[in-house]
């Protein structure tokens, strides 16, 4: 495999310690542009990092209220695709203060190892995160409909 699974690991781990800090600069700073994000229900493409910052800052506000503190990973799967895309196959743990985990979800990435930058995201297919936020709101009684737009 032309990319590693320790640099695999340790762009997910970045990307995790990311979330974790709710940092959106260091976030998107691991994603290549445009990015693409799909579920389900919708597709969406950020064209421009100040994009993808504002559309993850958006988001702090309902973390906080489900008491994200701490974001890990696992990986489960990756595809060498190319010499430089790989397909990979994480699942994110969201965690609460106290280490005790939240939920989870399971997603895709397509990770691109570019000259200038190392690897970057340029595609992320999420199969179970709204269901699962959906139940973790449900759960500590947040109405999620005050964070639609």
């Amino acid at each position: 495999m032309s990319i590693d699974i320790e640099r695999i690991d340790g762009y997910l781990g970045r990307y995790a310690a990311s979330l974790s800090d709710f940092d959106a600069e260091a976030a998107v700073a691991l994603w290549s542009t445009p990015g693409m994000i799909a579920d389900d229900r919708v597709s969406g493409v950020l064209d421009t990092r100040e994009e993808m910052i504002a559309g993850l800052k958006q988001s702090y506000p309902l973390y906080r209220e489900l008491r994200l503190a701490s974001v890990s990973h696992e990986l489960l799967d990756t595809n060498e695709l190319s010499e430089r895309l790989v397909l990979v196959k994480v699942r994110w743990l969201f965690r609460d203060a106290a280490g005790e985990l939240l939920t989870d979800a399971n997603s895709y990435y397509l990770l691109r190892d570019e000259d200038d930058a190392g690897l970057q995201a340029c595609v992320c297919v999420e199969t179970d995160s709204a269901e699962h936020l959906r139940a973790l709101a449900e759960e500590r009684g947040i109405d999620l409909t005050k964070w639609s737009s």
